[in-house]
């Protein structure tokens, strides 16, 4: 099983303050990157902050999302990709990438990507929440912090 699991925590929307990404080699954990993202104008929903604990201060100083770009391209592009809930994982992505004028394509990892919530519900587990998936399995969550988040969504997969 060689794939990368990813997870975003957005500031507002669909713009990200933090990424989370666990590159994962015949079954093994072999790298794990997080950053803190400055989102656009630095601007924040308190309901994703209240979510997740990221606050503005947090990320006045970090790179733009163009800026950790490359650091996420290397670890995604021709990789399979997992995520818990991939459609908002990969939205964020997608929009942020266009939003600064990367070409999604140029990734080569495909319209949709491997879901664990899809996987869990197939499975006849209820909820299917990041948290609920984990606590069934017995794998240790810090929720709505990235890199425990793709972290635990790897565990996961590794176990489907």
């Amino acid at each position: 099983m060689t794939f990368t699991a990813i997870d975003f925590e957005t500031a507002t929307s669909f713009h990200p303050c933090s990424v989370g990404i666990v590159t994962v080699e015949n079954g093994v954990i072999t790298d794990e990157f997080v950053t803190l993202i400055k989102p656009p104008n630095n601007v924040y929903s308190p309901f994703t902050i209240q979510v997740h604990g990221i606050y503005p201060r947090d990320t006045v100083n970090e790179k733009s999302f163009a800026q950790v770009y490359p650091e996420i391209k290397k670890r995604l592009q021709n990789k399979v990709v997992v995520a818990h809930n991939e459609s908002f994982d990969r939205n964020v992505l997608i929009k942020s990438m266009a939003l600064y004028g990367f070409d999604y394509q140029e990734l080569n990892i495909g319209i949709r990507w491997e879901c664990t919530v899809k996987i869990y519900k197939a499975k006849g587990l209820k909820p299917t929440k990041l948290s609920d998936c984990c606590r069934a399995m017995n794998i240790k969550l810090n929720h709505h912090e990235a890199l425990s988040d793709a972290r635990a969504c790897a565990k996961l997969y590794l176990l489907k």
